[in-house]
């Protein structure tokens, strides 16, 4: 019993730790500062996102590969803002075998690159740099809204797959995303696939939630 109860307190200990990262993580900084952020996060992101039980990477992979219908050894999959490679990582899994990363963080790409999962990787700042990327079957992120038609524009012939955060603090977001995919449909240059809302997406950090937060997979299909 004594024991448990030590391990109890040092994994309370430890997503004490991990959530004091996160809430700066979220933190509206100049894009110089957040990069350095990431940059320096990238040795502990894995571990530290294994501690707040971030459920998206798994999400959108098992709905990408639950959806398509083609060859998926040869599928091209642009991972947007890849991080360290979690969701290609899935993807490989599940049976896809070729990738491109981008990514805005340089140490981000750095532990990518060494995942042996991708056959380019390059630095981008979503909303700012071109994507280096022309054409692909599905493409995976969560990005910036103002990114997303541009996030759409490579993807020749599948799916793209968006993911995002219900809770509070994310609200503004979700609904500009929301906004903006809606009237994609509406104009008919693709169509909703899936939207999964997932009520434990990861475990809450803000201070006014407590237990976990919802987050939702976005799956959409190109139609012209």
């Amino acid at each position: 019993m004594l024991e448990v109860v030590h391990q109890l307190m040092a994994d309370t200990k430890s997503f004490t730790e991990v959530k004091k990262k996160i809430l700066s993580a979220h933190e509206n900084v100049a894009l110089e500062n957040k990069l350095q952020f990431y940059n320096t996060w990238a040795e502990n992101y894995e571990q530290d996102v294994a501690v707040l039980e971030y459920r998206a990477p798994l999400l959108a992979a098992e709905c990408v590969a639950s959806f398509f219908k083609g060859d998926k050894e040869r599928a091209l999959v642009l991972d947007v803002a890849c991080g360290t490679g979690l969701v290609s990582a899935h993807l490989r899994r599940m049976g896809f075998c070729q990738f491109v990363g981008v990514d805005g963080s340089d140490g981000m790409l750095d532990l990518a690159r060494k995942t042996g999962l991708y056959q380019e990787l390059k630095q981008c700042i979503l909303g700012q740099d071109t994507l280096p990327v022309q054409n692909g079957d599905n493409i995976v992120g969560h990005v910036p809204v103002r990114v997303i038609q541009k996030c759409f524009a490579p993807c020749d012939r599948r799916y793209v797959c968006m993911t995002t955060r219900g809770n509070a603090d994310n609200q503004d977001y979700k609904t500009e995303m929301e906004r903006m995919v809606r009237m994609m449909e509406e104009e008919k240059r693709w169509s909703c696939v899936t939207v999964n809302e997932v009520e434990e997406w990861e475990r809450a950090v803000s201070e006014h939630e407590s237990g976990y937060i919802s987050g939702t997979v976005y799956l959409y299909q190109r139609t012209s």
